[in-house]
């Protein structure tokens, strides 16, 4: 494998990251240490305590913490005493509702300010937060709200029909709090009240519940290839973790004006939009309109954007861009940039570079993991398309499926040892599925990869999205690594399909830039080019163009969907695809 090294060099950067001795801090860190990073009080925190409370009364208390933009340019600005004050009245808004700890509360919001300090102050009652994407449909509120057994949502008009459709169906949902509702109402059992007019009688001071560091404080739903999404259940101290690994691999600074582009339907829009990235005192940009490049070059100038954390999907499709709006814009402010949701092929870290001056950095996690295990950290070369290495106080290898460790560079199972404070606590109402993560002391992430001999790791693919070809085993992600290197494609997925002869051959779906036309001529040259580029055995014997390929809201596309559509077998849960 031919691999491109990025080297850091005192020309290329030009700030001094928080991690600027990466074996160092591998050496020397123990977690015992690292709690002083967080407001720990008799072995008890908060995760919103430490995220805002410790901020909005410390000299922070008049920062910006939150920039936020709306669709239509609308334009709001919080500062962490705001945060503090109005996550508080949410709470006391909750106790009044007879909200208790560890109850279920929901939040099914478009990227508002109400959805954040709401998740705040859920989590400063001591209730567990749960948040859902404003895009959910009837059937995925219902898996979500009825297996969680919510007691109370945060919605808003526009969105209550979908909930409506299902409500006879959740029978514990007793309270849903409208957050542009003007009067109050019942539907059945359920009490549909005003957000605005029940709030502002709210008092400004709550005393946040300190919590047991194991106590949940927010759960997200997962999907899987089959049956209903999973409730992975997170507890407050995984803010150690957040915190620790924004600082590390986001490398948020004090002075730092913040992009995170995810929602927090997703796990990063709540450990690195939310919790970690306040918890270091960043200031965050928040934007709930949707993807245009020149909306979001416009953002990172108009709020001098030093730190910007997106999605390879968007990467490709900034780059993509047929008017190449880029060059008209000011990023002068940016200084490092981040990617996560899917494996960053080596082409947009390329782009950044062409673009920005600067490099994305690609890391490693899941919703499981609750923060980041594995990153490319700026003071580190870059190996273009490696996730990276490991978070000091993490424990990574390659394993066989009986839990063995494997040597350098062999294909294995991707596991980290449990036990770091972001790890789920467990699955909701599904002990065995939470145990079937564990093997022989390790956490099997469900990922194949493997690990060179510089410490670097390589993702192969999903455990099943492994293809084996006339004995020949292929990772996906390489195959589509080097499809998105033709200069006429734009993305590209790719699945192993049964065949009689070769066992399986490769099937890729692909979209096409701007402008290009679908051919055979172009099905043959794109062939030839990854028999170049590759090997011989690792070309799609199969191309499908296609407009569009399904992907989940944080940017990962979907090949189990892909390979469900194409031999007609049953495409599971797709509540959260991006669009289906």
């Amino acid at each position: 494998m031919k691999v491109q090294i990025y080297r850091k060099t005192a020309q290329n950067l030009k700030f001094v990251p928080n991690l600027p001795d990466y074996e160092k801090a591998v050496r020397t860190f123990s977690w015992a240490k690292a709690r002083e990073e967080v407001a720990f009080l008799n072995g008890k925190l908060n995760a919103a305590h430490s995220a805002i409370d410790r901020n909005a009364q410390n000299f922070r208390k008049n920062k910006i913490a939150l920039y936020w933009q709306g669709e239509a340019n609308e334009k709001e600005r919080y500062t962490f005493l705001d945060l503090f004050k109005i996550s508080n009245q949410f709470a006391n808004l909750l106790h009044a509702l007879e909200i208790g700890q560890q109850e279920r509360v929901f939040i099914f919001l478009p990227r508002v300010p109400q959805l954040y300090y709401a998740f705040l102050g859920t989590l400063k009652r001591g209730a567990i937060a749960g948040t859902m994407f404003s895009a959910f449909g009837p059937q995925a509120i219902e898996d979500r709200l009825g297996n969680s057994a919510a007691k109370l949502l945060l919605t808003n008009t526009e969105l209550l029909p979908r909930v409506l459709k299902v409500l006879k169906n959740l029978p514990e949902l007793t309270t849903i709090l409208l957050t542009d509702g003007t009067k109050d109402r019942k539907a059945g059992k359920t009490q549909i009240l005003s957000l605005p007019n029940l709030l502002s009688s709210q008092s400004t001071v709550y005393e946040t519940r300190m919590m047991d560091p194991e106590d949940p404080a927010f759960m997200l739903y997962t999907s899987g290839t089959t049956g209903k999404p999973k409730g992975v259940v997170h507890v407050h101290k995984a803010i150690l973790h957040e915190h620790l690994s924004a600082k590390w691999a986001l490398d948020l600074k004090e002075e730092d004006v913040y992009w995170c582009t995810a929602d927090p339907g997703w796990v990063t829009g709540i450990a690195y939009e939310i919790l970690g990235s306040w918890s270091n005192g960043a200031s965050s940009v928040v934007f709930s309109g949707r993807f245009e490049p020149k909306t979001w070059y416009q953002i990172i100038e108009d709020y001098s954007v030093n730190v910007w954390y997106t999605a390879p999907t968007a990467i490709r499709m900034l780059a993509s861009d047929p008017e190449r709006s880029a060059k008209n814009f000011d990023f002068s402010s940016l200084r490092h940039l981040a990617s996560v949701g899917e494996p960053l092929n080596p082409e947009p870290i390329r782009w950044g570079l062409k673009t920005f001056g600067l490099p994305f950095h690609d890391n490693w996690w899941q919703t499981e993991t609750g923060g980041i295990l594995i990153a490319n950290y700026p003071s580190m070369d870059i190996k273009l398309g490696s996730m990276g290495k490991p978070l000091p106080g993490i424990e990574a290898s390659i394993v066989d499926d009986l839990g063995n460790e494997l040597a350098a560079n062999k294909e294995g199972n991707l596991a980290i040892r449990p036990g770091w404070p972001s790890m789920m606590k467990t699955i909701w109402k599904r002990p065995k599925k939470y145990k079937s993560y564990f093997t022989k002391g390790w956490y099997i992430s469900g990922d194949r990869a493997f690990k060179d001999t510089d410490g670097y790791f390589w993702f192969v693919g999903r455990a099943d999205d492994v293809i084996k070809t006339a004995g020949e085993r292929v990772g996906p992600f390489e195959v589509e690594s080097a499809l998105v290197e033709h200069p006429k494609i734009a993305e590209a997925g790719v699945i192993g399909k049964p065949d009689p002869l070769r066992g399986e051959i490769i099937k890729a779906f692909i979209t096409l830039k701007p402008g290009v036309k679908q051919s055979e001529m172009l099905k043959e040259d794109i062939q030839s080019f990854i028999k170049r580029h590759l090997a011989g055995h690792a070309y799609p014997r199969e191309i499908e163009f296609r407009d569009k390929l399904p992907k989940t809201r944080s940017g990962k596309i979907m090949r189990r969907l892909l390979k469900a559509q194409e031999l007609g077998l049953p495409i599971g849960d797709t509540s959260t695809l991006e669009e289906f």
